[in-house]
């Protein structure tokens, strides 16, 4: 019988000997003794057989290893399932990821098989990869884990450039340094959760080139930039969303809940055009209405920098899903990617098949300030006519 069936079993019988004992509470001296006797030693039982179980899931050839709860791989497989994951298909090994975030902590089981592309440290120069705040091995885990949990496409080579403090907090122009290095060591897509995670502030605007600025430069090169619609939704909703997933070419991505529907914290676009409050929005078109597109955002499963898991709720979670659906796409549509000629144009073309594969919410008619054009389907981006 295995442990955990005997452990169950040592349990009921303990249950059911203190049922007894309430029961037959007319009894002698010496039957409450054997009473006792006899619940001391089930309990005893029950509570070895308990610690070998859990040793049995913790050991293996002699090393502890944790996993993250059966709740937890429930709703990394129930998310997977709802934007359309290919089980056998997430393949990208030909694409190189840069992730803009507060760094990577190598040191995650998740991560035994990964091997940076390259890393960057522009907050303390530091020669080694680290994370001295968590969010960013959390966003780097939803694309390249591959152990417990399995990332979108965790076979992509992936560039870290670390941007952000320990504080979550950093310079809009260190920012921009950091997209620029993505685009020189030869990415193919920057994901930018920045303004996406609770707590988080994504930086100071200040003068000078900005992090609007690179990721345009970028989009020119040819490279794809997919940057989170931030996470001031509801009352608090400063009018649009965040910067820079507000500039017009860069895919801002809002988020869902785990049955589909939009997650309350997600920001709004502002589509319609403004003089005020500054800055001046001009009117949006399709393709690049904002948000365009949304992912699982509410309790997300990740990784976190201490070597365990957790549920996050934030766009940066969802950005990270949709970064993941164009690599796969990439890797079977070389002629997307950039290259020494590369241009705006063939993200032009891919926005275009990220509005029409998208899911649209129960009885949405076109863009919707929120759920953008509708649910990322990533089966359905991949099957869009001129993708192979």
């Amino acid at each position: 019988m295995p442990l955990d069936e005997i452990a169950n079993v040592a349990v009921d019988v303990a249950a059911e000997s203190s049922v007894f004992v309430v029961a037959d509470l007319v009894t002698t001296g010496d039957d409450m003794r054997m009473i006792r006797r006899i619940v001391t030693i089930t309990l005893s039982v029950t509570m070895i057989l308990a610690a070998g179980y859990l040793v049995a899931v913790l050991m293996t050839d002699g090393a502890i290893l944790l996993r993250p709860s059966e709740q937890a791989l429930e709703r990394h497989a129930d998310y997977n399932d709802l934007v359309n994951v290919p089980g056998g298909e997430s393949s990208a090994p030909d694409i190189t990821v840069c992730i803009v975030d507060s760094g990577i902590s190598m040191d995650h089981s998740d991560f035994n098989e990964l091997s940076l592309a390259g890393w960057k440290d522009f907050v303390n120069n530091r020669a080694e990869p680290y994370d001295d705040h968590g969010h960013g091995t959390s966003m780097a885990g939803l694309l390249v884990a591959n152990g417990w949990m399995k990332g979108v496409a965790n076979d992509v080579n992936l560039l870290v450039a670390k941007a952000l403090g320990s504080t979550g907090s950093g310079d809009d122009g260190i920012v921009a340094e950091a997209i620029d290095w993505c685009v020189n060591n030869g990415a193919h897509i920057i994901s930018l959760s920045l303004g996406g995670a609770p707590d988080v502030l994504p930086f100071d605007i200040g003068s000078g080139r900005n992090s609007g600025d690179a990721s345009n430069d970028a989009i020119d090169a040819g490279v794809y930039v997919v940057a989170a619609a931030g996470n001031d939704g509801g009352p608090d909703d400063d009018g649009d969303v965040a910067h820079p997933s507000s500039e017009q070419q860069v895919i801002s991505v809002g988020g869902v809940t785990l049955s589909g529907t939009s997650w309350s914290g997600s920001s709004e676009g502002d589509n319609n055009g403004r003089l005020l409050p500054l800055p001046i929005l001009m009117p949006r078109g399709d393709p690049n209405q904002k948000p365009e597109i949304v992912a699982p955002a509410q309790g997300v499963p990740v990784l976190t920098k201490e070597g365990g898991w957790g549920l996050a709720d934030g766009t940066s979670a969802a950005t990270v899903y949709v970064t993941g659906a164009l690599a796969i796409l990439l890797q079977q549509n070389p002629e997307l990617r950039a290259n020494e000629t590369g241009s705006s144009d063939t993200v032009n073309t891919v926005k275009t098949w990220i509005m029409e594969s998208a899911v649209p919410e129960e009885g949405q008619s076109g863009h919707d300030d929120r759920y953008g054009y509708g649910m990322l389907d990533i089966e359905g981006l991949l099957a869009q006519p001129g993708s192979s």
